[in-house]
């Protein structure tokens, strides 16, 4: 380490001193730790010091971390030291056109970790290549929130497993290159956790954890610029104490605000990560990224050191983890989405804009607003990629930015009340059979529960139904990123309508999406006679197109206007490396009639092109026929 590298003109032999006394203390040294710490700590110290450097004790805490690390490092198994190496000469590895994910809860899909472990085989069937369990750590019921009230990172729920069963799973994955993800719920924590208990206890050490206040005088001052999450659940930002006391609960009365402005927390979560890391885990899902710095006189959402805080975390993982990957799950306004999404934060994000368009395209058959957002918002930072989805765990929310629509001469107030009506079947003609979620009938503001099939329309029609479903997930699938699918959905599970019986559930309808391991449906996924089936082969067939074209793999996109607002377009190149002589053109008609592309749409092309789904050749001199809810990914060559 260069011993003139300096943070605010203070040495760094501060931190490299307690690293040296650790040492003599038992701590091996370690070349490649040594190599990744020459290369990090000024940029960590940096970070580090720009969030706490107004504590005296700032450095001491620092070198703790360092150390914390170094520790971790040390108890790394071997494999996933290999795989370290492994993919830090293949830095890219995400972004292949062979990846493809999966998300599932473990009880409702597979009833235990061992249960999933038997999915193996059907997992490689399907093409898996990253397998999300939802939240599967210790929570408390009923006051769980689907398990993101945790009051244990490092014990899974006993009804699942082990930790030791889900080291051996995240094992078993990788050995058949399928990556572990896992939620990472560092916002908060249960009003059970350790450290929960220990603050209500009145242990001011652990008080320091969270946002605690005697009194309402700072809550009422931060309340005046803080919006209410879920007002049903509670009023306000704060909630009473037994002692009196008020603490932060953004969410649910349950789950109290970690205070990140006390390093201690910091490193508190760090040892929780690398914790998970060691387990076997290769991409953690960085929960409500956008809350997690508190600033009074500000709505404390997307605070410039909430990025240097996900930053600061990251180069932790540079030094005891590096292969491991952050995805941020942010859902708020488009803009604010990308700012997350960089190689030293978050290197895959959600893409919940590209969600919530493609649904209001299948409501008005006008892709416009899609085509404007991947126009727009779509390329994102080298190095960095999508998770593209159709449906997830959550409701859908109309997150849309009214200044795009306004440009399409769309109110968005009005569009949204439209949306909600349509998807809840309270539109005339509304194919969706979706359920209200967080329902106001005077505003009109709600959001959309419902599994794919069920928006679709399987309830009303099925084959148009499993068209819409194909057509939606053909965007999802060539647009650039990780595919994502909710198991289940690739052979079109309904709403579990009977979701309210289950205890814990009736409040909350996103149950009705989150179904039990449809048997019956995966037992006809190879008849293509029924929707089922046909869904299945639908999405085999992309996959398999997929991922043998290159011009399909990282993020790239170019728009293209078929000056036909039921049609969306956009180009996939491919990349140097691939010759960069060809690109795919995706085409995808929205619209409920035939659509003609005239021969001049395609006038920057050769005419020969083939639909690498369908292998058939098309003359683009004759122009391109869509039939309705109809997809094509063209190769084709610039003229």
């Amino acid at each position: 380490m260069q011993e003139t590298a300096r943070v605010d003109g203070t040495p760094l032999e501060h931190v490299l001193a307690a690293l040296s006394r650790e040492r003599g203390k038992g701590l091996l040294p370690d070349t490649a730790f040594d190599r990744r710490l020459e290369r990090t700590l000024p940029l960590l110290a940096d970070l580090f010091g720009s969030l706490y450097s107004s504590r005296p004790d700032w450095q001491d805490q620092l070198a703790a971390l360092i150390v914390q690390a170094a520790r971790s490092w040390q108890e790394r198994p071997a494999g996933l030291k290999d795989l370290d190496a492994e993919r830090e000469g293949d830095s890219g590895w995400f972004q292949s056109n062979a990846m493809l994910g999966g998300v599932c809860y473990v009880d409702r899909y597979a009833e235990s970790l061992e249960g999933v472990r038997a999915r193996i085989p059907y997992f490689k069937e399907l093409g898996l290549t990253y397998l999300h369990l939802m939240p599967l750590f210790l929570a408390p019921e009923p006051h769980s929130d689907g398990g993101y009230a945790v009051s244990s990172y490092r014990e899974v729920n006993p009804k699942l497993g082990t930790m030791e069963q889900l080291r051996s799973l995240a094992a078993d994955l990788r050995s058949n290159g399928i990556s572990l993800v896992v939620d990472f719920i560092f916002n908060h924590t249960s009003d059970e956790h350790e450290w929960a208990r220990k603050a209500a206890a009145g242990d001011p050490e652990y008080s320091g954890y969270y946002w605690i206040f005697p009194d309402r005088t700072m809550p009422d001052a931060f309340e005046q610029n803080v919006r209410e999450i879920f007002p049903e659940n509670h009023p306000g930002s704060f909630i009473q104490m037994a002692d009196g006391r008020w603490v932060w609960a953004t969410f649910h009365t349950y789950q109290w605000d970690l205070n990140y402005s006390n390093p201690d927390v910091f490193r508190a979560m760090a040892g929780e990560m690398l914790f998970l890391a060691n387990q076997g885990v290769d991409i953690l899902r960085m929960d409500a990224v956008a809350f997690i710095w508190k600033e009074l006189g500000t709505s404390c959402e997307s605070r410039p050191e909430a990025h240097t805080l996900l930053r600061a975390f990251n180069a932790v993982c540079r030094l005891a983890a590096p292969s491991l990957l952050f995805k941020s799950e942010a859902i708020v306004h488009p803009d604010e989405v990308a700012l997350y999404i960089d190689p030293a934060e978050c290197q895959i994000s959600y893409n919940p804009l590209q969600m919530a368009l493609i649904w209001e395209s299948l409501a008005t058959r006008d892709a416009s607003l899609l085509a404007q957002a991947l126009e727009r918002r779509h390329n994102i930072p080298a190095g960095t990629s999508w998770v593209n989805y159709v449906r997830s765990h959550d409701d859908i929310g109309w997150t849309f930015a009214d200044e795009d629509a306004a440009e399409l001469g769309i109110n968005g107030f009005d569009h949204r009340r439209f949306l909600n009506s349509f998807y809840v079947n309270r539109f005339p003609g509304s194919f969706a059979r979706g359920v209200p979620f967080q329902d106001n009938p005077r505003t009109g503001d709600c959001r959309i529960s419902g599994t794919t099939a069920s928006l679709c329309g399987m309830e009303v029609n099925p084959a148009e139904a499993v068209e819409r479903i194909l057509l939606a997930h053909s965007v999802a699938f060539s647009t650039g990123g990780i595919p994502l699918l909710y198991l289940g959905d690739e052979v079109a599970q309904l709403n579990d309508y009977d979701y309210a019986q289950e205890p814990g559930h009736g409040e909350d309808s996103r149950w009705v999406h989150r179904p039990h391991y449809p048997a019956a449906q995966y037992a006809r996924r190879n008849d293509p006679a029924t929707p089922e089936g046909a869904v299945y082969a639908g999405l085999k067939r992309m996959i398999e197109v997929r991922g043998a074209a290159p011009e399909l793999a990282g993020t790239t996109l170019l728009d293209f206007n078929t000056h036909n607002r039921s049609v969306l377009a956009y180009q996939r190149p491919a990349s140097a490396a691939d010759g960069g002589q060809t690109r795919v053109l995706a085409l995808a008609n929205f619209g409920d009639s035939t659509q003609q592309l005239p021969a001049e749409t395609f006038g920057g092309y050769l005419p020969a092109a083939v639909d690498l789904l369908s292998e058939a050749t098309l003359d683009l001199g004759e122009g391109v026929t869509l039939l309705p809810r109809q997809y094509l990914w063209l190769r084709v060559t610039p003229g």
